[in-house]
């Protein structure tokens, strides 16, 4: 019998996952992008949900300005950081699975 080699994730791989599901994505759509099995990423989520409860609040930065204007701002900055985070996340999928990420020039 072969000895079992367990796998090694990076804590932000893991933080990404976990915010992908944040996002609203199933759990089990996750796991099948990222290749990994759905209970290692509910044991992820459930991990982050006890540190995620010490950093809610209002520290957080927050934009000057009228009140409507502000909230856009803030909304806009979270979906680009959205945005950035799913894209990383791909890049690194596509590596672990082979594919070459394509580039803007061959659009």
């Amino acid at each position: 019998m072969h000895p079992v080699t367990k796998k090694r994730y990076t804590a932000e791989f893991k933080a990404q996952a976990v915010g992908l599901v944040g996002l609203g994505k199933p759990v089990s759509a996750v796991a099948e992008d990222l290749g990994l099995s759905q209970g290692v990423l509910y044991a992820w989520v459930s991990r982050s949900k006890g540190s995620q409860a010490a950093q809610l609040g209002s520290a957080g930065p927050r934009a000057v300005g009228e009140e409507p204007v502000a909230d856009e701002l803030r909304r806009l900055r979270r979906d680009y950081a959205t945005l950035q985070m799913e894209n990383d996340i791909l890049k690194k999928a596509a590596i672990i699975l082979g594919t070459k990420p394509s580039s803007k020039d061959e659009r």
